[in-house]
């Protein structure tokens, strides 16, 4: 089944979404990845920093998983979820800044986190069709055109 994409955004059906942070879970048994979407990636422009929290530390839903410096803006990414950081993706980030304006739903994934209570605060995510037509509504009120940074 083709991506869901509406002015070039795309919204992969198979995750779970904060619209209003703009960042996108996928649930790996007892671990969430997260990363920001394309709407997120599209508003920032290219990346040329990000402020790492260090793997083990606990971080509330609502509060920042890492901080994101770009062309366009700087400030945080919140998490979706209360958990404690597993990993970042900060040696692939090293490797390529712009990984996440390319690839937001696959390499430029930011944190893994262990969730606490994934399924109490799962309640407030929207599964991937609820989130594509959130995000249709947000795209056509602001104007958004979705794009990829080239290589």
């Amino acid at each position: 089944m083709p991506t869901p994409t509406w002015a070039g955004c795309a919204v992969p059906a198979d995750l779970l979404y904060d619209v209003g942070h703009d960042v996108w879970v996928r649930v790996e048994h007892d671990e969430v990845t997260v990363g920001m979407t394309d709407v997120a990636q599209t508003r920032c422009g290219r990346l040329v920093a990000i402020s790492w929290k260090a793997a083990g530390r606990r971080v509330r839903r609502g509060r920042p998983l890492c901080v994101i410096e770009s062309s366009k803006w700087v400030g945080p990414v919140l998490s979706p979820l209360t958990g404690t950081i597993a990993a970042t993706n900060e040696l692939r980030f090293a490797e390529d800044i712009a990984i996440a304006n390319r690839d937001p739903y696959g390499e430029g994934w930011l944190v893994r986190l262990r969730p606490e209570d994934l399924a109490g605060e799962a309640a407030h995510l929207a599964g991937g069709e609820e989130a594509y037509e959130q995000y249709r509504r947000v795209i056509d009120e602001q104007g958004i055109r979705c794009f990829r940074c080239a290589e």
